[in-house]
């Protein structure tokens, strides 16, 4: 398995960003709206001296690894933010929700969640977090940073994505494979991807791609519940197809690569930010994926030389020690502490109402 970068981002700029759409935000309703007794506006997710943020994961469905290793590391990260003394004095709670990539459970987690907390330091899953954006942007205004890169989420006040939607990272994977794996005009290339918001907003790149560089593309849409990419690899060997795009999950990565080394089609194959997690390097896939498998992803590895990573990977390992690394531990950690930038800057503000 090999990383390409799409773009990088770092978190202090992310926070700034936030900042602009933190938790001062006007408030659904402004004469809910109390004072504490250091004169900080609160509302809604605060009880007491706690500030209680929603978190709706995957920990049972298609990104069960990765929404494991998101949630930990925004556990870890609110865990030193208390120990240093939390916000303004109030300690940051975490209330968590498995929706387990099911849509009725996200949006019913949401609807339970949203009158309980501030906002979302978690919301994985584009399909689920477009079914509320109406919501978030109309009537609810809390801060949502959604593990989620559709570029239909984009334009809310609210819903703050962080790093490269779909559709620019695709454009990326496929340049790097015009550029660096021999991909050139007249070839035809597979796009195999998952229906909804995700997928979709990914085949953007992907045929802007092939307008301007003379490409084909040949789609195969699927499902989040298709496991089993045996018959999209048959249909894209017999369409010639020079590489390939997956814009799913892990497990679609390891049946697509692993059945394409089988049947001796040795393509290279290139996924968006979410479509691997390193436990894939442990199954039957392992050196296919070694060897073919590439992913794209707007921000820098866990293993990336710097001492902000290695810092995090330190941490991570002394808190959970029986866990492999991935990346979605940065996505969470960078999410957490935009988060924790935006509520430090309302708190100067004395405002933490939404």
């Amino acid at each position: 398995m090999n990383r390409t970068h799409a773009a990088g981002v770092t978190a202090g700029a992310l926070a700034a960003l936030l900042v602009l759409a933190g938790c001062s935000s006007k408030a659904k309703d402004d004469d809910a709206d109390k004072q504490s007794a250091g004169g900080i506006k609160t509302g809604e997710g605060i009880s007491g001296k706690t500030i209680n943020l929603g978190v709706l994961t995957d920990m049972t469905g298609v990104y069960a690894t990765l929404g494991k290793s998101v949630t930990q590391a925004q556990q870890l990260y609110v865990k030193q933010l208390n120990a240093a003394g939390g916000v303004c004095g109030y300690q940051v709670a975490l209330t968590i929700r498995d929706h387990g990539y099911d849509p009725q459970k996200a949006v019913s987690g949401y609807t339970e969640l949203e009158p309980k907390v501030l906002g979302f330091a978690q919301f994985i899953g584009s399909p689920f977090v477009a079914a509320v954006k109406q919501r978030v942007d109309g009537q609810d205004k809390g801060l949502v940073l959604p593990q989620a890169w559709s570029a239909a989420l984009l334009g809310s006040p609210y819903i703050r994505v962080i790093g490269s939607t779909y559709d620019i990272e695709t454009i990326n994977a496929v340049d790097f494979l015009l550029q660096e794996k021999g991909i050139k005009k007249g070839d035809k290339i597979g796009h195999v991807y998952f229906e909804g918001d995700y997928g979709e907003s990914a085949l953007v790149g992907s045929r802007y791609m092939a307008k301007e560089a003379g490409l084909t593309v040949v789609e195969q849409k699927i499902k989040p519940t298709d496991n089993d990419m045996t018959a999209q690899v048959a249909a894209l060997k017999q369409a010639g197809v020079k590489a390939v795009v997956l814009s799913a999950g892990p497990r679609q990565a390891a049946s697509l690569v692993g059945v394409a080394a089988a049947s001796g089609f040795d393509v290279p194959v290139i996924g968006n930010n979410s479509a691997f997690a390193p436990q894939l390097l442990a199954t039957q896939a392992g050196p296919a994926l070694m060897k073919n498998y590439y992913v794209a992803s707007p921000s820098l590895p866990i293993g990336a030389e710097t001492p902000e990573a290695k810092k995090l990977v330190a941490d991570y390992r002394a808190a959970y020690p029986k866990d492999a690394l991935d990346n979605g531990i940065v996505a969470g950690w960078t999410a957490a502490s935009a988060f924790g930038e935006a509520l430090k800057k309302a708190c100067k503000n004395k405002d933490l109402t939404r």
